[in-house]
């Protein structure tokens, strides 16, 4: 099956972008399901980075640890479960729009089932792309409204009054 593929321009710099989403202990500040993230690497986010994140998924909490599997600033990341019975495993990519001042973020997102979790994953797939759109209208909000930290994006200029 094909993975989930959402893609959302953002009115800040790739740069910007970039180190929000690379830093995994806020991630429960965009994605709706995350109740807690636990970095268990030291340093910042490099490819080997290891986190343990706590979803609420179906009304329980579950604990999954994934890694970071690429990671390419301030372009590409990508992450893979390693653990449970259902792994997500993607990537994104973030492009510079208007020269930079702006940014288009794409997620690349699939599921694997192991075990038992092999008869979940359509389910999972149907929830996962529902709440992939939500969870990136989020991070948009965060990112645009400066609640991530770094300064917001400047407001266009005002055209100038006529001449009189």
């Amino acid at each position: 099956m094909a993975p989930i593929t959402e893609t959302i321009e953002i009115n800040r710099s790739p740069d910007d972008v970039f180190a929000y989403v690379e830093d995994l202990t806020r991630h429960g500040e965009w994605q709706e399901g995350i109740v807690s993230v636990t970095l268990q690497t030291d340093g910042p986010t490099h490819v080997g980075t290891r986190a343990v994140e706590v979803r609420r998924i179906g009304g329980r909490e579950q604990t999954q640890t994934y890694e970071i599997t690429e990671h390419d600033p301030p372009r590409r990341f990508g992450f893979r479960g390693v653990d449970g019975s259902i792994r997500a495993v993607g990537g994104g990519t973030v492009e510079p729009l208007d020269g930079g001042a702006r940014s288009r973020l794409t997620l690349d997102i699939d599921f694997e089932g192991h075990g038992m979790g092999k008869l979940m994953l359509p389910m999972v797939r149907r929830e996962a792309g529902k709440q992939i759109a939500k969870d990136q209208q989020k991070l948009k909000q965060q990112l645009e409204s400066g609640a991530s930290g770094a300064a917001a994006a400047p407001a266009a200029p005002e055209a100038a009054p006529p001449a009189s």
